[in-house]
């Protein structure tokens, strides 16, 4: 791919497991347990609505008692079509609320044979301007319903729109019968619309096992909070290319060794070091199935969405897009996508991109701010002007009828943001794999929120490029701590984990063969930290234990690598270490075998990294009953260089 500054409902439990998937563990994080309450509801009259007639295409009618709904003809009228169009501001349904239902109820002036349809509206409008000619998009189908009785209540069950709190913009339309004539919010009191919302809730209680270290909070408790965690997915990397066995993929066979794809990654020993995991043959849409399972992997782990690296309009990577989009429709659509055009690899006018974004944007899990703003987070922004995404939100909305709210990611973001403020509702950059390298952060939420915008804070566990010859120093999980604790510490509105999937620049939290979910997990329990305000209480004695494989400065001693990985300039100074990481309920004796050499030291209630001087063989660590084991043995002799640093979990056996 293009060289980047610092880048680039089926259970795990149901995979093919191999025998590398027992070892490591399943990938699903613990799911806390609930116990439902009594169910409640909530009301509200419609905040907005009006109605729009073909007999009058610019005229508007917000200033009238009722709202009329017709198919054309209408009333004996060609070209005589009407709808009605209501708004409502929800609120006050907490974020444990579960087994929600929706209800619109629209009472009838008169008894008629009307068919109604209710469509979600995609577009913008305000009921004193809205007219025929200037009526919004409108989406599929949401429900249906026949007869309309002078006097009654029409009762519509609108529950598969409910995506939780904000505004819900709706259109009456009707495919067939007389005139159907209702009540608007003009009308006597409580004869208006009204929007009905019945939910149960949860209480979470502490889950008894499972590999966290703590309790994790439930979905609905997470995505209460307005502070947002996005994962970036890279569509070169699904979990499977082929649909092959371990052994036979693509994977295998063409980018982890240094002969595939014809001996194209020779030189530097092959395209990647690690994978996702393995798994067997799967029938049916394979690709669907596979995307629904990083899906429930990211919700499990506490993620509101995926930032979506947009590569292409067309070929192998718009299909994984389009099927991404069309999982988390199917698996958790409060599972949010984010499209983030690659402004390296786009190589199109403002009006081909957004009739592009437009296309997907008419998903219901393409991320849409409360105000239904679309939000468009374009990688490297600096490639094109300010002037040009000015265009580009302006075809967005003239044409396809669609607010964006822009939230560019930049290579440099000092040198862009003053250019970009007046046209941006927040900002990001691509950021740093490295400690030393994290120092900017503070200042760059900062300066975001001095010119009035949010800041989307990206989270790294490391960084290394086979094929470019280059590779950060992460310090095994220093790095990870650090962009997350900088980032809560100084106050970021987002998260983008970088990334979820880039197994070319080895930055992966995805469950992989060298991580088997560990990177994950850490990263939920400070996300938790930070949506929730507080550090979770430590519930189960934990242990991460991370090394390379590989002294930093060797050479393999066999094979055939000439192009070998040097530090970037500026990372932290590369280092040969083993590092314990303790999530313990109280102090506690913590032992250690680094090589074959035993250690031990006082370990701290809470949080708490140890390392070691790094050393040839089987790395372990043990609190109590409580044990973990690499199976990544540190060699002298190696054919590849691979500077990634392996991690291992005691939650995962």
């Amino acid at each position: 791919m293009t060289y980047r500054y610092m880048k680039g409902t089926m259970s795990m439990r149901l995979r093919a497991i191999t025998l590398l998937l027992v070892l490591l563990g399943s990938t699903a994080a613990a799911v806390t347990p609930a116990v439902a309450e009594a169910e409640k509801t909530v009301s509200f009259a419609s905040a907005e609505d009006s109605y729009v007639s073909q007999a009058g295409p610019g005229k508007t009618h917000h200033t009238v008692t009722w709202l009329s709904v017709c198919t054309t003809p209408c009333d004996g009228a060609a070209a005589s079509e009407r709808g009605a169009f209501v708004r409502f501001d929800v609120k006050d349904v907490p974020a444990n609320a579960v087994n929600v239902t929706m209800t619109l109820d629209v009472q009838s002036v008169r008894t008629t044979d009307t068919t109604l349809e209710v469509r979600p509206v995609k577009g913008e409008w305000t009921a004193d301007s809205l007219t025929f000619d200037n009526r919004p998009a409108l989406g599929e189908v949401i429900t249906t319903h026949k007869g309309l009785t002078a006097g009654g209540t029409a009762k519509l069950d609108v529950s598969s729109a409910f995506t939780g709190n904000g505004a819900y913009d709706f259109a009456l339309t009707s495919p067939s019968g007389a005139h159907g004539v209702l009540h608007s919010s003009r009308a006597t009191s409580g004869q208006g619309p009204k929007l009905t919302i019945g939910y149960d809730t949860e209480t979470a209680t502490p889950a008894p096992g499972g590999p966290l270290p703590f309790a994790m909070p439930s979905t609905a408790t997470l995505r209460a909070s307005e502070r947002k965690v996005f994962a970036h997915y890279f569509t070169p990397y699904p979990i499977s290319l082929n649909n092959r066995a371990g052994a036979d993929d693509y994977y295998t066979k063409h980018y982890l060794t240094p002969t595939g794809e014809s001996n194209k990654h020779l030189a530097y020993g092959g395209l990647l070091r690690d994978r996702p995991i393995p798994r067997g043959v799967l029938s049916g849409d394979w690709q669907l199935a596979d995307m629904k399972q990083e899906i429930e992997t990211a919700v499990e782990a506490g993620l509101d969405g995926f930032t979506v690296d947009v590569l292409s309009l067309t070929s192998a990577h718009w299909e994984r897009l389009n099927t991404l989009i069309k999982a988390a429709d199917a698996v958790d659509p409060g599972f949010k996508i984010v499209l983030m055009p690659d402004m390296t690899s786009l190589k199109t006018d403002a009006a081909t991109l957004a009739a592009a974004m437009a296309k997907l944007a008419t998903a219901k899990s393409v991320y849409r701010l409360p105000d239904r703003r679309l939000v468009i987070s374009p990688f490297k922004a600096e490639g094109q002007s300010a002037a040009w995404w000015t265009n580009f939100m302006k075809i967005m909305k003239d044409t396809h009828g669609i607010t964006v709210a822009f939230v560019p990611v930049f290579l440099n973001f000092p040198s862009n943001a003053a250019a970009f403020a007046p046209i941006s509702y927040g900002f990001s950059n691509w950021g740093n794999r490295s400690p030393a390298g994290q120092s900017g952060i503070a200042s760059n939420i900062a300066k975001a929120h001095e010119l009035k915008k949010i800041w989307m804070q990206p989270v790294s566990v490391q960084d290394e490029r086979p094929n470019q010859g280059i590779y950060d120093e992460a310090n095994n999980t220093e790095n990870l701590r650090v962009t997350w604790e900088k980032s809560i510490s100084g106050g970021a509105d987002w998260i983008q984990l970088t990334t979820w999937n880039d197994f070319s620049e080895g930055t992966q939290f995805a469950p992989s063969v060298h991580n088997g979910g560990a990177y994950l997990d850490i990263s939920s329990y400070y996300l938790t930290w930070w949506k929730t305000g507080k550090a979770p209480a430590i519930t189960r004695d934990t242990l991460y234990l991370t090394h390379r494989t590989q002294f930093a400065a060797a050479r393999p001693t066999s094979g055939t690598q000439t192009k070998f990985m040097l530090p970037r300039s500026g990372t932290s100074a590369p280092r040969d270490t083993v590092e314990v990481l303790s999530f313990l309920t109280r102090a506690a004796t913590v032992k250690a075998s680094i090589g074959g050499v035993e250690k031990t030291y006082a370990g701290q209630a809470g949080l708490q990294a140890k390392t070691f001087p790094l050393a040839y063989g089987t790395n372990k660590a043990s609190v109590g009953a409580v044990t973990v084991t690499s199976p990544w043995q540190v060699k002298k002799d190696f054919t590849v260089q691979d500077l990634q640093y392996h991690a291992v979990s005691s939650g995962r056996k």
